[in-house]
């Protein structure tokens, strides 16, 4: 049983290192790289823009951008100034759901496709929201929600603060309680 599982296994890992050794079939326009696609910001929601940004189409290259995923459809990306590569923006439709979507630019000198993920939330970071209140422990509070318990709480505590003190000074003056 040993042996079985041992030449399986050696056998496996012989056919998995001639694979990544051997290079794979295809042509040049239908090579892709993943993640040489910059989208800024990551995270949208529905009616924002989007501006994505590439170096794999060359200084001076330009390519077409691709969020049809998204709802957006097509968009070209121009040069930048600053010699950055490619740049392009887009609209973020408002009928589009959450989730993450992939978007494509493919450059038009050697048909190189690049790809990069938008994620589409319901709440941007600028209105993110905190919580606020308080918690149900059942062990209780010293702020709760309601101003007239914390007012009598702490009326509560200058009253015996002010009776310990009369009390402290008339025990050191001998007067006794």
């Amino acid at each position: 049983m040993r042996v079985t599982a041992r030449l399986l296994t050696g056998t496996a890992l012989a056919v998995a290192a001639a694979g990544l050794i051997a290079p794979a079939p295809g042509y040049a326009g239908d090579a892709v790289a993943r993640g040489g696609l910059e989208v800024y910001p990551a995270s949208v929601v529905p009616g924002e823009r989007a501006t994505v940004r590439t170096a794999a189409c060359g200084e001076d290259g330009a390519a077409a951008g691709d969020a049809g995923a998204v709802g957006a459809g097509a968009f070209p990306l121009a040069p930048g100034a600053g010699g950055g590569g490619a740049r392009g923006d887009f609209e973020v439709p408002p009928s589009a759901q959450p989730g993450t979507y992939e978007i494509v630019a493919t450059c038009g000198s050697d048909g190189l496709r690049v790809t990069g993920d938008l994620v589409v939330t319901l709440t941007s970071a600028r209105e993110q929201v905190y919580p606020r209140g308080s918690v149900k422990t059942g062990v209780g509070g010293a702020l709760g929600p309601d101003p007239v318990q914390t007012a009598a709480g702490v009326a509560a505590l200058a009253v015996a603060a002010a009776g310990g003190t009369w009390l402290l000074h008339r025990r050191a003056r001998g007067d006794g309680i």
